[in-house]
This record gives C-alpha cells, sequence and structure tokens, in this order.
C-alpha cells in the first residue's frame, strides 16, 4: 500500500502497543523509508538531524517552522508509520506556537515536543543551557492544547532545566506541564543512571521520555528493556543514524577518490534500491494509465 492512502495509528495507540517504543530519527524520506522496512513502529524528526541534512550546520536554531516543516511534509509522505516531530521552543509565543501546532496537524503528524529552553535554543545534550520561566512553557502548553482541539495529536512537554536548575526543579516544571495539559513529559540531557531512576519514580504511569546521543551524549546507553523497567515509554535516538551515515558517506567518497571500486558488501544493488524507492508501485501505474504516453 502506498503511504499516501495509508492510515496512521495514533500516538496513544503506538504507546500501548510498543514498551517502550524506539524512535530513531529520519533526517529524509528515504530514511524514513528505511526505518519502516526495518520494523520499528514509529519514528521522529528531529532537529539535529535536520540541521545537519539541510544546510550542514549545529543545531543552534539557525532554523525555524518554515524550513523544518517543508522537510516534514516531505519525510512523512514515505511511511505509513506513526511520527514524532520536533518543534523547538514553538517558534515563539502562544501565537507562533498555536499556528506550529495547526499547521503539523495539517500536515498528519502524529504527535511532538515543544521544549522549555530559552532562545537561542540549542541540542538538548549540549553545555550552557538556559530556561525560560515555568509560566511561559505552561502558557505555551495551554495553546497547544487549545489548538489542538479534539485532533488525537500527542503533546509532549520537554524540559532542559537538568543542567541550569538542578533535578529536582525540572521534576516540579514537569509536573506543571502535565497539569497545563500536556500527554506526556520528556527529560533531555538526564546526566546519568541515579536520575534516569529518580525521573522514573516520579512518574510512574504517565508517557515518558528521554533521549540517547551515542558518542558525545549526556544520558547513558541502556539496553531499551531497561529503560522500560525505570519508567520510560518512549526512547529517542538523534544521533545513531546520522553519525553513521556520515561515516558511511565520508568512508565512501574517501574510497571514490583514491580510485578504488564500491565495496558490494556495504551498499544495497540496483535492484534492492529499486525496491526501497516502490519501483513496482510506480511501474504499475505506469502500465495501467499511460497507454497514451507510448
Amino acid at each position: 500500500m502506498n503511504s499516501i492512502t495509508a492510515e496512521r495509528i495514533t500516538w496513544k495507540q503506538l504507546l500501548a502497543s510498543e514498551k517502550p517504543v524506539l524512535l530513531p530519527v529520519a533526517h529524509d524520506a528515504l530514511t524514513a523509508r528505511l526505518i519502516e522496512r526495518t520494523g520499528f513502529k514509529g519514528f521522529q524528526i528531529g532537529g539535529f538531524a535536520l540541521s545537519a541534512s539541510m544546510h550542514a550546520v549545529p543545531d543552534v536554531d539557525l532554523e525555524h517552522f518554515g524550513e523544518k516543516g517543508m522537510a516534514v511534509r516531505n519525510i512523512i509522505g514515505a511511511t505509513t508509520l506513526p511520527v514524532m516531530v520536533d518543534a523547538d521552543d514553538g517558534y515563539g509565543d502562544v501565537k507562533n506556537v498555536t499556528r506550529t501546532i495547526q499547521e503539523y496537524i495539517r500536515m498528519g503528524i502524529s504527535g511532538l515536543f515543544i521544549e522549555d529552553q530559552k532562545v537561542p535554543i540549542k541540542c538538548g545534550h549540549m553545555g550552557d543551557k538556559h530556561v525560560v520561566p515555568e509560566e511561559q512553557m505552561v502558557d505555551k502548553i495551554r495553546a497547544a492544547v487549545s489548538a489542538r482541539g479534539k485532533n488525537e495529536l500527542f503533546l509532549l512537554a520537554r524540559t532542559d532545566a537538568i543542567e541550569p536548575e538542578n533535578l529536582r526543579h525540572a521534576i516540579k516544571r514537569a509536573e506543571k506541564y502535565l497539569k497545563a495539559g500536556a500527554d506526556g513529559v520528556y527529560f533531555d540531557g538526564v546526566e546519568n543512571k541515579k536520575q534516569l531512576k529518580e525521573i522514573g519514580a516520579a512518574f510512574k504511569g504517565v508517557p515518558l521520555a528521554t533521549s540517547v546521543l551515542e558518542d558525545g551524549g549526556k544520558t547513558p546507553w541502556l539496553p531499551p528493556e531497561e529503560f522500560g523497567n525505570l519508567g520510560y515509554s518512549m526512547i529517542l535516538y538523534p544521533t545513531t543514524l546520522i553519525f553513521q551515515i556520515a561515516y558511511t558517506i565520508k568512508t565512501a567518497l574517501g574510497n571514490l577518490r583514491a580510485g578504488l571500486e564500491m565495496n558490494h558488501e556495504n551498499a544495497v544493488d540496483m535492484d534492492q534500491f529499486l525496491n526501497i524507492v516502490d519501483m513496482d508501485y510506480w511501474k504499475q501505474i505506469e502500465e495501467k494509465f499511460g497507454k497514451s504516453f507510448e
């Protein structure tokens, strides 16, 4: 079935079926297609990988809704999976949050998260972060809930307050975000397993997320089952694919520059690639409706 005609399950349905939900990041449509074909049940579109893939720049608030929204539209068209979108800080005040929610609902995403960082925002695993007054984030969540209306869009509230304030304050912030109407909470930049345990104990039964940046992130890598046992229902992996993709491209270019033939054991062949991009589907369309073009 082509992804345009398929119906996606809701994020709440996903959470009920997968424990925990593993969320690799797709920075483009091809990656999203491969995520689905590998057997994942959902995925994320995150700012770190998008910034790198679109403009080869770091995730330091250089792109906003216009650029990221176009990328999201292209990516979700390649898959039937439910998608969680990184909406940064909502791109401004409550008016901007409202527009962001409305536009992403029109695109058909399943969930999104907004964060409480102060601009210029940056990757949650970087240092020297600052957060807005909690009242501002609460107002944004309330605006998001109102903009969502009866739509089933899942609203995840992310706090980056562990480093600039401390874990106790971050937990209190998350509690207020839930009271404001968020469906779940996301703690970014968790520094050790002790903090992971404390957060999990504080939010039993609440949809709970954290992220793991392999090679350079703050949060320790744990087996998914262990995260689940600690109370986490969503594990985000913002860099796992993009780091390896960058390495593969760099290696392949180096080999090509050296005049070496492609290593076929480390690549798909033409038939495999055409299968990934649904060549058979488009061939059927051509054969069924394209007689006058022959």
